[in-house]
């Protein structure tokens, strides 16, 4: 199951804190799909020794950030 975070319009950092707290209660096999109006950097250096696994997809004026751990969301290992 996916859930879906929309954090444009935030000021920092709310955003960082509303990813860290969605992803403590997800479960394994789901993934959180995040919308920022840019490419979180300072997020990725907590996301890795996590465990967890991105993709980001950009778009003009948005950033969809895909997070998930362990398996990708379709089931396979997918590389960041």
């Amino acid at each position: 199951m996916e859930q879906r975070l929309d954090l444009r319009g935030l000021e920092p950092p709310e955003p960082l804190e509303r990813v860290l707290d969605a992803l403590a209660g997800m479960r394994a096999e789901n993934c959180l799909r995040v919308l920022l109006p840019h490419e979180p950097f300072p997020l990725y250096a907590l996301l890795r020794p996590m465990g967890y696994r991105w993709r980001v997809e950009g778009r003009v004026g948005c950033c969809e950030l895909l997070i998930w751990s362990g398996d990708g969301p379709s089931g396979r290992a997918e590389k960041v």
